[in-house]
């Protein structure tokens, strides 16, 4: 299907809280024969900020990445985002 009108543009203006992951280890990855639960511990580049375990359905849904963002919204929402994304969308405040 071919627009030949362009479609409306959005820029955000939502306030997040966010840290760049650096580590993403799963659970029991260090043990292949053991079952795991499908969570993980993401750990982050901010000094001051221990590691946060996702659930398997965030590691599912989201499929994060090292280098990328763990973002939470207002409402609670857990999410991911790409670097270059988040970056060029946010600015610290």
């Amino acid at each position: 299907m071919c627009n030949s009108v362009e479609m409306p543009k959005y820029r955000s203006h939502k306030e997040v809280h966010a840290l760049k992951i650096v580590g993403i280890k799963r659970h029991n990855e260090d043990d292949p024969g053991s079952e795991t639960d499908g969570s993980a511990m993401l750990t982050f580049a901010e000094l001051g900020y221990g590691p946060i375990r996702v659930d398997h359905e965030y590691m599912w849904k989201h499929k994060p990445r090292v280098g990328g963002y763990y973002v939470v919204y207002e409402d609670g929402y857990e999410s991911w985002s790409p670097a270059e994304a988040f970056e060029s969308g946010y600015t610290r405040i």
